[in-house]
C-alpha cells in the first residue's frame, strides 16, 4: 500500500524497488519506453537497475531518472522522495538546512535538491482565467529594520520598493493561483500580464493602483479602495493577500533570504502548495509531483549562474 502518510513514506520508501516502482507507474503509465526514441520494445536488468532499449541507437540505456529533475544525480531515489514529500507538504517550505539533517546528505546538497524539486512543481501552460479574478503586486525583499547597518547602507538605496523584487499575483475565485517576477509596476508591465493570464470579458478586482487604469475596455473592472476599505461586497483581493501572507512567512521565516535570481522558484513551490491544499492528503500531493518530474532539467551550473558567466568554450 503506497505511503499517505510521513511515518508510512519513511517505511515505503526505505525499499529501493518500491522506489523505482512509485516513479515507473507515474512515468510510464502506459508501460516503460525509451526516453530517447520512444519504443516501447525495453529489458530491464534487475542486477543493474536499468533498462537497455532494443533498438539500435546511441544511450541506448536508462533508468528511472533519465531525463527527469534526478538525471545524473548520485543520490538514490529514497533521499528524493522523503524530500519531495517534505517540500510538497510543509505549509511553510522547508529549508536544506532541514533537508540536509533528516536524509543525511550535505547542506550544498540538499539546497540543489530543493530547486531542483521546485522546478518540477512549475505549472506548464493554463488555459487564461475567466470568471472573477483577483489581481495585486507585492514587493519581495528583506526588512531594513532586520539588516545590519552596514549591510542596510549597501543595499537600502532608496524608499519603498527600490530595493525589492515586485511580483503580480492572479487568482481566480474558486480556482487556481499564478504569481510571476515583474520588472516593475509600471501600466505596461502590469497591463501585459493581465492581458496574457486573464480572459477578456471577465470580472477583474484590484487595488486603487493606477497602472490598472484602462482596462475598463476588455474587462469588468472594479477597484477597492485599501484607504477606505478592504471588501466591498464582492470586491476585494483578500484572497491573494491571504496567499502572499503564506508566501512571505516561508521566505522570512524558513527560508530568511531569497536571492531576486532564485525567487521564482520559490514562487512555484508556495503556489503548487496553495493550489492542492484541499480534497488531497500528502501522499496525492507527492503523487502529483512526481508525475510532473519529466523533461525539468536543471544543472548546478545554471542554478548557481556559473553557465551564464562562463560563455561558450
Amino acid at each position: 500500500m503506497e505511503p499517505t502518510t510521513l511515518q508510512d513514506a519513511i517505511v515505503y520508501f526505505s525499499n529501493p524497488a518500491n522506489c523505482r516502482n512509485y516513479v515507473v507507474v507515474r512515468r510510464w503509465p502506459n508501460g516503460v519506453t525509451c526516453p530517447r526514441c520512444g519504443s516501447p520494445k525495453v529489458s530491464f536488468s534487475e542486477k543493474h537497475n536499468r533498462w537497455q532499449c532494443n533498438v539500435h541507437h546511441s544511450l541506448r540505456q536508462f533508468t528511472a531518472k533519465t531525463g527527469t529533475i534526478f538525471e545524473d544525480s548520485p543520490l538514490g531515489l529514497d533521499k528524493w522522495l522523503l524530500a519531495m514529500w517534505q517540500v510538497v507538504n510543509c505549509k511553510n517550505g522547508v529549508s536544506s538546512y532541514e533537508i540536509h539533517r533528516a536524509t543525511g546528505v550535505t547542506q550544498k546538497t540538499a539546497w540543489f535538491m530543493n530547486h531542483r524539486i521546485r522546478l518540477a512543481l512549475r505549472m506548464g501552460s493554463l488555459a487564461k482565467m475567466s470568471g472573477e479574478v483577483e489581481v495585486d503586486e507585492t514587493f519581495i525583499g528583506g526588512k531594513a529594520r532586520n539588516m545590519h547597518i552596514a549591510q542596510r547602507k549597501r543595499r537600502i538605496t532608496g524608499t519603498g520598493g527600490k530595493d525589492k523584487t515586485a511580483v503580480v499575483g492572479f487568482v481566480e475565485r474558486g480556482g487556481k493561483v499564478q504569481s510571476v517576477v515583474v520588472e516593475n509596476r509600471k501600466k505596461k508591465t502590469l497591463q501585459e500580464e493581465v492581458k496574457k493570464r486573464v480572459e477578456a470579458g471577465s470580472a477583474l478586482y484590484t487595488d486603487e493602483l493606477l497602472s490598472y487604469e484602462g482596462l475598463e475596455g476588455q474587462y469588468a473592472h472594479q477597484v477597492i479602495n485599501h484607504a477606505l476599505s478592504y471588501v466591498e461586497g464582492r470586491v476585494h483581493t483578500n484572497t491573494l493577500e491571504n496567499f502572499w501572507s503564506l508566501l512571505k512567512r516561508g521566505l522570512h521565516g524558513t527560508y530568511v533570504s531569497v536571492e531576486p535570481f532564485h525567487l521564482a522558484r520559490y514562487l512555484d513551490e508556495q503556489a503548487f502548495r496553495y493550489n492542492n491544499r484541499r480534497e488531497m492528503n500528502d501522499g496525492d500531493r507527492l503523487d502529483l509531483a512526481v508525475r510532473q518530474i519529466v523533461g525539468k532539467r536543471l544543472t548546478y551550473a545554471e542554478l548557481t549562474g556559473k553557465l551564464e558567466l562562463s560563455g561558450p568554450s
